[in-house]
């Protein structure tokens, strides 16, 4: 609708209405999230816990209405008929940029239920957003150092047990948890930096997804390995900014439904070669993944990693 305007004209108009979009939603969020703190029953927490996510789904929602009126963004998905919105799903996924995020909830949201994820104990403190993560049910891990461990052996296996406490509230309500298993958004330096074995991936990591797995595997009824691309996406490129300014219109993802794959906990976290085996697993998927976003870009004409580095 406005995709005819400059692109920083666009940009202030974009970020304008998303940071309006997530003041509200967030603020009814975190509301929520005050009134499940006041009544700790189990009736009204899950049914505020519905309310919220229905508030994110309203996010999500307002996010793509966003992005139609600056860009007309053009959303090539596939495997989105196998879904259950009723399901409890783990999704694998690369990771490329900030905007991942705003793009796999849109898309997703009518799917499966809404996303969450693992954060880190200590963000449960940060104002609005860890009370708003709360509200949502999003699981906050504590994690034991090493040193620790060393120091006080006892605390083996605490760590899963609390995560598996935090996640026994997903019995009730189905629940969608995402792992970016690369760690990191990726660029071309880190690309080099790890030399990647990989044209278009950094390397996976298998840790994450095997503590998720340990915690909480028999509640999944499938695993999601998603592939997100940005065809028309210069090299490095800030795509955030580059949707926001209206310069890239196209997004792919594919979603491959598969089996959830066993994780024996004490094996894992005590046998180096059963770790090696789950990561060797990791890696075969992660090498089919890089095929696929290089028959991705073949298809879109662009293959703007492997022209760089020549």
């Amino acid at each position: 609708m406005l995709s005819f305007l400059p692109g920083p004209v666009l940009y202030l108009i974009s970020l304008t209405l998303l940071i309006i979009n997530t003041a509200l939603w967030g603020s009814l969020i975190s509301i929520g999230g005050i009134i499940k703190l006041l009544l700790p029953i189990k009736a009204i927490r899950l049914g505020l816990s519905h309310l919220m996510n229905r508030f994110m789904w309203c996010w999500a929602l307002c996010n793509g209405g966003i992005l139609a009126i600056i860009s007309n963004i053009e959303w090539d998905v596939e495997g989105l008929e196998q879904l259950d919105k009723n399901g409890w799903y783990l999704l694998i996924s690369n990771h490329l940029s900030g905007f991942d995020i705003a793009a796999q909830t849109y898309l997703l949201r009518n799917h499966i239920p809404m996303l969450k994820f693992f954060l880190k104990q200590e963000l449960m403190y940060v104002p609005i957003m860890g009370l708003g993560c709360w509200a949502l049910d999003m699981p906050f891990m504590h994690r034991t150092s090493a040193a620790k461990l060393r120091k006080n052996p006892k605390l083996k296996g605490k760590d899963l047990a609390t995560t598996r406490k935090a996640c026994a509230r997903f019995k009730h309500l189905p629940t969608s948890i995402i792992n970016y298993v690369e760690g990191s958004r990726f660029t071309s330096e880190k690309h080099q930096r790890q030399q990647s074995p990989y044209k278009h991936l950094l390397r996976a990591k298998a840790g994450g997804i095997a503590f998720t797995l340990s915690a909480m595997g028999e509640q999944f009824t499938n695993l999601l390995n998603i592939t997100l691309v940005y065809p028309d996406s210069k090299p490095d490129e800030d795509i955030l900014y580059g949707v926001m300014n209206g310069r890239v219109k196209k997004v792919v993802m594919k979603v491959e439904v598969m089996p959830v794959p066993e994780v024996d906990s004490d094996a894992y976290f005590s046998q180096a070669e059963y770790r090696a085996e789950f990561q060797r697993w990791l890696n075969d998927l992660w090498l089919k993944k890089d095929d696929q976003i290089e028959a991705i870009m073949q298809q879109y004409g662009n293959n703007h990693l492997q022209n760089k580095q020549q």
